[in-house]
């Protein structure tokens, strides 16, 4: 922007002290720096504000850009969801006039724990049991429930 030279810096120097003279010349360009440091901090200041809003600006886009695909997404799903609805229900009412051919009874599932409770404690015991004796039973792996 400014094109200064150090000739002219120079120049500017030399009548800088005729001007104010050898006592003020110190005073004044202490000032004169420090005056320049402020006019640097607040250019600084100005530019990260820009920055900030320049970010700012953008990360609202980005939110509406994914906001959109979202409402599209959520879209595409219920329109899927849809679809499997009507065919279920078709299947259901190709099925609807048959019987199944054997009526199962409803599971116990109070029946079901007491018999998964007892077979632990009978597990229980029988390792105490073989620990009081010394023995080392090998550790099998616990199957698990499918309910």
């Amino acid at each position: 922007m400014f094109d200064v030279g150090f000739s002219e810096l120079l120049i500017a120097a030399v009548i800088a002290l005729i001007i104010l003279g050898p006592e003020r010349l110190p005073r004044v360009a202490r000032q004169a720096g420090e005056w320049l440091g402020k006019i640097q901090r607040y250019v600084n200041d100005v530019k990260s504000d820009v920055g900030r809003h320049m970010e700012i600006e953008e990360l609202r886009r980005m939110q509406a850009e994914v906001t959109e695909a979202a409402h599209e997404l959520k879209k595409s799903v219920d329109k899927g969801a849809a679809e499997a609805q009507k065919e279920v229900d078709s299947l259901n009412a190709a099925v609807e006039g048959e019987q199944p051919e054997h009526d199962y009874a409803p599971t116990d599932w109070n029946a079901v724990y007491s018999v998964r409770q007892t077979r632990d404690r009978l597990r229980e015991r029988r390792e105490a049991r073989e620990a009081e004796l010394g023995r080392k039973r090998r550790k099998l792996p616990q199957r698990q429930a499918h309910l």
